[in-house]
């Protein structure tokens, strides 16, 4: 075929000193100085910018022309897979079973409720796809009933740019209530006696700074906290037992809590315990005692206290789930008679029931990799609770579980349209071994027919940041690429919480290289084992997965077939300096501050793939984006894409696709979504097979 010229991007070097320390960026003008209103309206985006954007897809959509067939085919198989007028199991509030589901055909799903127990009576609270009409993107974010079931409320987001809408219907009138909270968090919470609404006001620069509180419908808001710490985080929520409104404050390594009791919801918030930098905890309230897990005192895994004081101060914490190095207690849920514990083991879920009298047993599996998660109910006063079971290979199942008889009640297992047989795949568990001695797992999917010599394709998937561990779970998505006799590898690396909270500090600031170097481990090990082969491994990464993208590139460019860095966070150091940015001062105890801290500043330039970009031969990158993501900016793709093609010494090519309406999580739509997982699978195994050197 003729292979279209790239955009070649202008440089316009800009010098930048810091900490006596200077760098150049030749491509900082891709920066839209009006950036925040480019978040609120995209259609602000300064006409340079946008014309070096269009030229970057357009080239994208020429080299990738051949691949539209395969796009298509791979969408209509995960389509396939989709029960279209799927719906969730009802949740029962008091006289009421709560859902959602899905008219067939629709992108967005119908918020319902009907009599309880019943099939019948159904009442619409909330339609998502009639709201939808006409928008290029539509996202609902928290959306819920009040407590005397009265009122709906839910906070939209029309741009992508994580600007809520908060808007409160009532439920006998069908008509909607005071005026729309504009400028929100997609977060809020009614006071137990739906009287009041909590909510979240993001300033200028899109960061969550003060709780508001106004009546339920309609009024004037109050003032309740105000945060002037820029480096933390805002959420709102009321205790298991209905007896306090919770105002969360945090980051990734620090937390604090503010108590207001239902009985008299317009009262000043009291903090429970002072924030004490890297001290985590949270807390819920069980009927006559707080139960708070915290990594205080040494406690890396976390660690469960109680506390019978009416503010749960540091000082009345007792010891009661002690800690277990290994054994990452990752949450709770509190009913009135008992508690369910949630915990993590060398990358393998657990849950463990506790009654009020302290007897416990535990709810396990025995697949070799699978993901168990709680589903929080609204009643507290009931033996049951619902988990999630589901497997690389097991659809997702979910069960009722009584914590009395310990009866399991299976209540839907997730339907695949177009049929699946677990039988016909095989999912394993691997150890590769890291430079430190340190073993990190890897999930393996796979069908049982594929070959373990070398020849079978292998997409390799990692994270490893912020402590967010990757569940071995199920995917409509991955079936396409294994079922064309792909190996799908999943590597649980550094920074993520796999293996425990310690795991996550191992891989991040000072440590952070051992995410790279943990992830390119895997690669070796699926090699040595005889599961891949250098050079036919597409690596697969998204936001801070992106950053190890970028990273993996530049340290070991000869490993990847393919590199799919869907909105990466890629310019680290200029991100890390720029404070106007929403998510700045909440990221420096993740990376450093590079501001205020030389050696935080050498260590981020070391491995900030933008910057350490160099002349070697990279293999085929595509580089994803949206344009009114707050959290990665579309800039940074950009910017990192035209610096790849300056150094690049290979002629493999460098391409560059912004969702020009859309923001960090892509297309809103459950299909449209998976248009754009079918153009980064279709880039793969193009890459793969250098269809860019075919006629």
């Amino acid at each position: 075929m003729s292979v279209p010229p790239p955009p070649v991007a202008r440089k316009d070097p800009k010098r930048i000193e810091q900490l006596g320390r200077v760098r150049v960026d030749d491509y900082a003008w891709m920066k839209d100085e009006n950036w925040q209103q480019v978040l609120r309206d995209p259609k602000a985006l300064r006409a340079d910018v946008r014309e070096h954007l269009t030229a970057e897809n357009a080239y994208t959509k020429a080299m990738l022309a051949g691949t539209e067939g395969l796009q298509a085919e791979l969408f209509a198989e995960m389509k396939g897979r989709i029960k279209e007028d799927d719906s969730s199991v009802p949740a029962p509030d008091g006289p009421w079973d709560y859902y959602v589901r899905y008219e067939l055909g629709a992108e967005h799903p119908l918020h319902g409720r009907r009599p309880r127990g019943s099939g019948d009576g159904e009442q619409v609270l909330l339609d998502e796809e009639a709201l939808s009409k006409g928008k290029a993107y539509f996202h609902v974010g928290a959306a819920s009933h009040s407590p005397d079931h009265a009122l709906y409320a839910w906070a939209a987001d029309e741009q992508g740019s994580e600007y809520y809408t908060i808007t409160v219907k009532d439920l006998a009138s069908g008509e909607a209530v005071g005026a729309p909270i504009e400028s929100a968090y997609g977060d809020f919470a009614f006071s137990p006696d739906s009287q009041w609404l909590f909510w979240i006001w993001r300033d200028e620069n899109a960061r969550p700074s003060k709780v508001f509180r106004r009546p339920s419908r309609g009024g004037d808001d109050v003032l309740v906290y105000e945060e002037h710490d820029e480096g933390m985080f805002l959420g709102v929520g009321v205790t298991s037992d209905d007896s306090h409104v919770l105002v969360h404050v945090g980051n990734q390594e620090t937390t604090e809590l503010w108590l207001i009791p239902a009985s008299d919801p317009t009262a000043a918030p009291v903090v429970a315990e002072p924030r004490r930098a890297g001290v985590k905890y949270d807390l819920d309230r069980w009927s006559d005692r707080w139960v708070i897990r915290t990594n205080d005192d040494g406690a890396v895994d976390f660690k469960l206290c109680v506390s019978e004081a009416a503010a749960p101060a540091k000082a009345t914490w007792r010891d009661w789930v002690e800690h277990q190095p290994g054994r990452y207690i990752t949450g709770f849920s509190l009913y009135a008679g008992h508690m369910v514990r949630e915990e993590r083991v060398n990358a393998l879920d657990r849950i463990v029931i506790t009654a009020r009298d302290g007897g416990e047993h535990v709810v396990d599996f025995d697949e070799e990799a699978f993901a168990l998660g709680v589903e929080d109910g609204y009643e507290y006063d009931t033996t049951t609770m619902r988990f999630v079971y589901q497997s690389p290979t097991t659809p997702r199942q979910w069960f009722d579980y009584d914590v009395v008889t310990r009866e399991r009640v299976l209540r839907k297992t997730q339907e695949i349209p177009s049929g699946h047989d677990p039988s016909k795949y095989v999912a394993r568990r691997l150890y590769a071994q890291a430079p430190d001695g340190e073993a990190v797992p890897i999930t393996l999917l796979m069908l049982k027919e594929t070959r373990r010599d070398g020849s079978a394709p292998v997409l390799l998937y990692g994270y490893g940041s912020y402590g967010h561990a990757l569940e071995p779970s199920f995917s409509i998505r991955n079936l396409s690429l294994v079922d064309r006799g792909w190996i799908w590898a999943t590597a649980h690396i550094r920074g993520g919480s796999d293996k425990g909270w310690g795991w996550f500090l191992d891989g991040r600031r000072e440590k952070k290289t051992n995410t790279f170097t943990d992830f390119i481990a895997c690669a070796e090990h699926l090699i040595a084992d005889g599961y891949a082969t250098k050079g036919r491994i597409a690596a697969y990464g998204g936001s801070a997965g992106g950053m190890l993208m970028g990273a993996v590139a530049n340290l070991r460019p000869d490993l990847w077939g393919a590199i799919i860095a869907a909105v990466p966070f890629v310019d680290v150091l200029n991100t890390m300096s720029d404070t106007t940015l929403p998510l700045t001062p909440p990221e420096w105890p993740e990376w450093g501050n590079p501001i205020e801290d030389a050696e935080a500043y050498d260590r981020i330039l070391s491995y900030s793939p933008y910057d350490q970009v160099s002349a070697q031969a990279y293999p085929p990158i595509l580089a994803t984006g949206g344009l009114s993501d707050p959290r990665v900016t579309y800039w940074e793709p950009a910017k990192w894409v035209a610096r790849l093609r300056e150094f690049q010494a290979g002629d493999a090519p460098i391409l560059l696709r912004i969702n020009m309406e859309a923001g960090h999580g892509g297309a809103s739509g459950r299909f449209d979504f998976l248009k754009e997982v079918a153009l980064d699978y279709a880039f793969a195994i193009w890459a793969l097979d250098e269809g860019w050197k075919r006629p």
